[in-house]
Parts: C-alpha cells; sequence; structure tokens
C-alpha cells in the first residue's frame, strides 16, 4: 500500500532519513519496519516563526516493495529526413526546448546562435571580470544556454499558463540535472552545474539530425509577401525553413533595430530598473531564520520584497543567496549588472535585484525613438553608469544608508563584483523618480526585515548598491497573434519568449519555446 501525507520536521530531523520514516510512521499509526521506503514529493521551508521548519510531502510504501517513480523521460527520434525544417534563431531556454520539441514532433530544427559554446564562452566572462572587456558576441548574455546559463540557474516560476512546468523539469533531469528539483519548492541548478546540462541538450539535439551553429549572427530577414523564408547571416550563409522562431532574449537591440528598420511591427514595452543590492549572507539568514547563525540543515536564507511608492512599484528580483553580482553588459560604454550563485550557494554574500517599474508614460523625450523608446531610455542609463564607473566594467556603488540620505560613501564594504566599484552618488545615474522610489522603498524593507535584539537589519550601511540592475525584461514586445503565435504582420515568423516580451527566466522560457514549436506543428500538420 502506498499513501502520500505531508510531515513537519525540524532541519536536522528532515536530513535523516531514518528519522523521516520513523516519523512517516507515527503519522500512520503505524510500525516503522513495515514501510519498506518512501518517496520525497516536495520540500519546503517554513521559517515564519522563530524555529524553522522543513515541510515534507512523501509516498510511504507500507507493506510492499519500494518502487520510487522514476523521472519520466521524452523519447527523441532522428529527424535528419524530415521534410520539415525551422530555423531557430538563439540558443538560450526557449530556443533549446523549442528545438527539443520541435524533434519529438518529427521537425528537424536548425539552431543558429550568434555566441559560442559553453566551454568557449566561459574565456570571454574571464576577460569581462579580470579586465573588464567586452566581446559582443559572447558574454553574460550571449552564447549558447543564453543568459540563464552563468547567472544563476533558477527554475522557479509562477507562470503555469504558458506550458506544464514539471515537464520543463523532468527534460532537465533527463539531461543531467538532480532530481531534487522535481520536488523542491525553489528548484536551482547552479552556474556551475548548468554549462553541463545545456551542453548536454545540444549533443541530444545533434544526435537527433538537428543542425547547431555558433558564431551565426542574424543580421538580415529573406521575407517576400510577408511571408518569411529564411535568414542571412553576418558570415553571409542562408538558412531556410518552414518557419523562424526568434528566441534572441532580452538584450538582442541589434534584432530589434533590424526589425524596425524593416518595417515589422514592433512595440515599446514597460520594464523595470534599479541597482543590485548586496549584504553579508550572515545578516540575511539572521533576519530570515530568526537566529544568531544559520544551522548546517538550513539553505542560505532568501528574501522577496515589494512595496508600492507612490503607485509605482518596487520590487526584489533574481535574489542569489550565497552569490556573486557579475558584469551583463553587452556593448562598450554600457554598465549592467545581474547575480548568480553556485550550486551549493556557499558564498558569503546575498545580492538581488532592486528595481523599480518604468512605464511608457515616463520615456519624456526618448518618445522620438517611436517603438524603441523604452530600449533607449533603459542604453542611457546604462552609458551613464558606465561613465560614473570610469570605465572598464568597474560599477559605481555606494552604502544604503548613505544612498537614502544623499552622501557619496567615504569607503565601500568588500563586494563580489569582480572588474571592481567605485564610491560615487547613484543619484547622478538613476532616472529621479528611480532614485525616489527606491530611497523611500529602503526604508520601508528595513521595517519589514527589522534587526533584532540590538542586531542590523536589512537597512543598513553594511549593504551595497550597485548599479545598473536594468535588464529585468525586455523592453520591446514583438507582437503575436493569441492563437497561432505568429506575428500579425510576417506569416511564419514566431516571436518567443523573453525577447518577444512574453516570459522571464528560464522554465518560462523553456514553456514558450514548447509552445511555438507546438504551434508550428499544428500549422505544418493540420489534423
Amino acid at each position: 500500500m502506498q499513501q502520500t501525507f505531508t510531515i513537519k520536521l525540524l532541519p536536522a530531523e528532515a536530513a535523516s532519513p531514518n528519522t523521516v520514516q520513523q516519523y512517516a510512521a507515527s503519522h500512520l499509526g503505524i510500525k516503522a519496519d513495515t514501510i519498506t521506503g518512501y518517496q520525497i514529493r516536495k520540500r519546503s521551508i517554513d521559517a515564519r516563526s522563530r524555529q524553522p521548519w522543513i515541510l515534507l510531502t512523501i509516498t510511504a510504501f507500507v507493506n510492499e516493495p519500494f518502487h520510487p517513480t522514476p523521472p519520466a523521460t521524452i523519447p527523441l527520434h532522428n529527424v535528419s529526413a524530415s521534410p520539415n525544417k525551422v530555423v531557430i534563431i538563439g540558443a538560450g531556454p526557449a530556443g533549446l526546448f523549442a528545438a527539443v520539441k520541435l524533434i519529438e514532433l518529427g521537425i528537424q530544427p536548425i539552431i543558429l546562435e550568434r555566441g559560442k559554446d559553453v566551454r568557449a564562452r566561459r574565456r570571454d566572462l574571464a576577460q569581462m571580470n579580470k579586465e573588464g572587456i567586452v566581446n559582443p558576441e559572447s558574454n553574460y548574455c550571449f552564447g549558447e544556454g543564453g543568459a540563464g546559463t552563468y547567472s544563476d540557474g533558477k527554475l522557479y516560476t509562477r507562470s503555469n499558463k504558458r506550458g506544464d512546468v514539471n515537464r520543463i523539469l523532468q527534460l532537465l533531469v533527463q539531461f543531467g540535472a538532480e532530481e531534487k528539483i522535481l520536488y523542491e519548492a525553489h528548484p536551482h541548478v547552479g552556474t556551475n552545474k548548468l554549462p553541463q546540462i545545456i551542453t548536454a541538450i545540444r549533443e541530444a539535439i545533434i544526435d537527433c539530425g538537428g543542425i547547431f551553429l555558433f558564431e551565426q549572427k542574424v543580421t538580415g530577414l529573406q521575407i517576400s509577401n510577408n511571408i518569411i523564408k529564411g535568414v542571412t547571416t553576418a558570415k553571409g550563409d542562408s538558412f531556410h525553413g518552414d518557419a523562424v522562431i526568434l528566441a534572441t532574449g532580452h538584450s538582442a537591440r541589434d534584432i530589434f533595430e533590424l526589425l524596425h528598420d524593416n518595417n515589422i511591427l514592433i512595440e515599446a514595452k514597460p520594464f523595470a530598473l534599479g541597482v543590485r543590492v548586496e549584504h553579508p549572507q550572515q545578516l540575511i539568514d539572521q533576519l530570515q531564520y530568526h537566529c544568531p547563525a544559520r544551522g548546517e540543515f538550513l539553505p542560505p536564507a532568501s528574501y522577496s520584497l515589494v512595496q508600492q511608492v507612490e503607485k509605482r512599484g518596487v520590487f526584489s528580483f533574481c535574489m542569489c543567496p550565497g552569490g556573486i553580482i557579475a558584469p551583463a553588459a553587452t556593448s562598450e560604454g554600457e554598465l549592467v549588472v545581474n547575480g548568480w550563485s553556485p550550486s551549493k550557494r556557499n558564498n558569503p554574500y546575498a545580492n538581488s535585484g532592486m528595481v523599480v517599474s518604468v512605464e511608457l508614460s515616463d520615456m519624456g523625450a526618448f518618445n522620438k525613438y517611436g517603438p524603441l523608446a523604452a530600449m533607449k531610455f533603459q542604453q542611457s542609463v546604462e552609458q551613464k553608469a558606465w561613465n560614473a564607473g570610469g570605465g572598464k566594467l568597474v560599477a559605481p556603488a555606494q552604502r544604503m544608508v548613505d544612498f537614502t540620505e544623499g552622501k557619496v560613501s567615504s569607503s565601500l564594504p568588500d563586494c563580489s563584483y569582480l572588474p571592481g566599484i567605485h564610491s560615487t552618488s547613484i543619484k547622478d545615474v538613476l532616472p529621479g523618480f528611480v532614485h525616489q522610489s527606491l530611497k523611500q522603498a529602503f526604508k520601508e524593507f528595513g521595517k519589514k526585515m527589522p534587526g533584532r535584539h540590538g542586531q542590523r537589519g536589512y537597512f543598513t550601511n553594511e549593504a551595497i548598491l550597485v548599479a545598473t540592475e536594468s535588464r529585468t525584461s525586455s523592453p520591446v514586445r514583438i507582437p503575436r497573434d493569441g492563437g497561432t503565435l505568429q506575428h500579425p504582420q510576417i506569416s511564419n515568423l514566431y516571436p518567443c519568449a523573453e525577447g518577444a516580451g512574453y516570459a522571464g527566466g528560464i522554465v518560462s522560457a523553456a514553456m514558450d519555446g514548447e509552445r511555438v514549436a507546438a504551434a508550428i506543428h499544428a500549422v505544418l500538420n493540420p489534423s
């Protein structure tokens, strides 16, 4: 007999299989030796009280052999002889999972990636961190796996409408991720492990007859009678297909400009802008777990904060416990930061984007750029940050309390951002409404995460602000029909995921890639 239920355990208890089995038996009112094994279905942390608890949902096997359900696998077949081909621009999660879905449906994908493979990409990232040099085609945003590969590997999403979250997680396990991502409430792979998984996906695509090409930057669209037939690249190569998936990510500004220059409909889109905040991880642990020090059986603590300031949203974004702040610029002369964590989340810092909603009504003089207004607005702030830092990806920085009081910090704490930081007034970098919103929000966040018994809280000068966090989402939307998912003006062109303004994060982008692939299959193979 199998029974599924939830039990509440102390962290140390949840880490002991024997103890879990004892509690399971007590819950069922049976002897422990009648349970032959158990399988975890869900694991989460309840840290609302002074004592953190682990909530485990398990399936216990009682008086029958223990046969845990293995992760589902998706069969993939060779499509090299398929009569249908689809060109995919971009090898981020949307492009990769679109390719896998197309293979499952019997269609050959042709993936064109402007950047390099994950191994070669590491050298360009090292050059950014050590020398402050940006390769515009190979960086934290461009290259195999997209922005997510070296920017944390968080797998949590609230989006269930775009597809099957569990299917995406199962595919990741199929390609090498640990099975625990299937039951953790906030699953996370880690930047150190995600590259191997991305490589396994690429190898599977190639083994199944898909075509995968690096350093093929798309520079032209082959369109006739408002039907896209294929694309051309900077190398002069042409690629043709029955459809083209545009999965280029939120930072491919040249693609937005290419569409605009070809009079293809795009729209300016609201986004968010701010800074990345870094605290000592020990401080966040104390505040979230209500204890002087985090125990060995608890993970580094995270947080999620949101505040309305004069009808404008201020919120945390991409919180990275035990993480590192990284340079995410895609061009010289622009300063962008992001955050990531290794799988163990064992660095001494906790960082998070803290951003303010930017509306189209905020564009002002940038409205002259039409649908590129928000992109140009975003770019101008990044250029100010570059100049304020002094170049070479050195970032403008300021202590949190100093920021709210208008003081340039006389000294700065240690920071994980490797290219270096420069003490300056971040007020001079950010738009006035962003500065004012952050200034008030930080004080409110201090009330939500206060220090106790004389200890410092969230609002402290031990926290450092690093500018700018500006690539939270695409500042451009590429419209698509709600039914066919094709562009309303150009047939067979399928805008997809984050770069088109429809998804954010690894799992959401992957689901949107699969959804687009299924839509293409429905057009090519009508029932």
